[in-house]
């Protein structure tokens, strides 16, 4: 795939164009495709109407769109596309703890929470080397809980930076979800915004931030997996916003 790059001084051209389907979903379209045309050709309505409108859902969940991502190494971006349910203080997985990890003390985790349409391809928060990856099965509980982050199918990553900054990250399977792919493993060097999983179908991803970071988005706030700055490294100012 090119590469293009964009700067703030407005040269060059952006055209819109419609997202391509991610290769994972092409089979899951084939499917319900095949499906809907099996009901039309035996003329039953009302079922080919509705299973031509899944095909367009599947379609539709497994896009893949193109991302700009701003390139400043004090940028941790969005690894999600969604809503921004949870900010708080805890203690980092134990999997992303100890020797060369988070360490031991509470971190500001920030939860984005991806619907059944949001684009569920994710992205890495910042660039670096895949020092750990770990997956753990478990329960399928609403994403939208808490809890999620300990009982649930996840997959955790670690991203180390060349300056030693350390980022982490968990994919969370949600009541809808049952299956979380990686794009990458340990050892991987990844950049900032690069693909490195996704999730089906409906589901949530964490962040925890480096210690004395506060997080750039507030409660409530959508973001956009690869373009939303959800933190600047060492920034320790809080934001505030409104709903409007």
């Amino acid at each position: 795939m090119a590469i293009e790059k964009y700067s703030n001084k407005g040269l060059g051209e952006a055209k819109w164009a419609f997202p391509p389907i991610h290769p994972e979903g092409r089979k899951f379209a084939v499917i319900a495709g095949l499906v809907t045309a099996f009901f039309a050709v035996m003329a039953w309505e009302t079922l080919a109407w509705p299973m031509a409108g899944i095909t367009i859902w599947v379609l539709a969940f497994f896009r893949d769109p193109k991302r700009v991502t701003p390139l400043d190494e004090k940028y941790i971006v969005a690894p999600a596309d969604g809503l921004v349910n949870l900010i708080m203080p805890v203690k980092p997985p134990v999997e992303l703890q100890g020797e060369g990890g988070l360490g031991n003390e509470e971190l500001i985790r920030v939860s984005i929470f991806m619907s059944v349409f949001d684009v569920h391809i994710n992205r890495t928060p910042i660039e670096g080397t895949v020092r750990r990856q770990a997956y753990i099965s478990g329960k399928f509980l609403n994403a939208d809980l808490d809890k999620a982050s300990e009982e649930n199918e996840r997959q955790h990553f670690l991203v180390e930076r060349n300056d030693g900054l350390k980022v982490g990250f968990t994919q969370i399977a949600g009541l809808v979800a049952r299956r979380i792919m990686s794009f990458v493993k340990e050892g991987d060097f990844v950049a900032v915004g690069q693909r490195i999983g996704l999730i089906r179908f409906g589901s949530r991803v964490d962040v925890y931030l480096p210690k004395g970071t506060e997080p750039n988005v507030v409660l409530g706030q959508r973001t956009i997996a690869g373009e939303t700055v959800i933190a600047v490294t060492g920034q320790m100012k809080e934001i505030e916003g409104v709903g409007q």
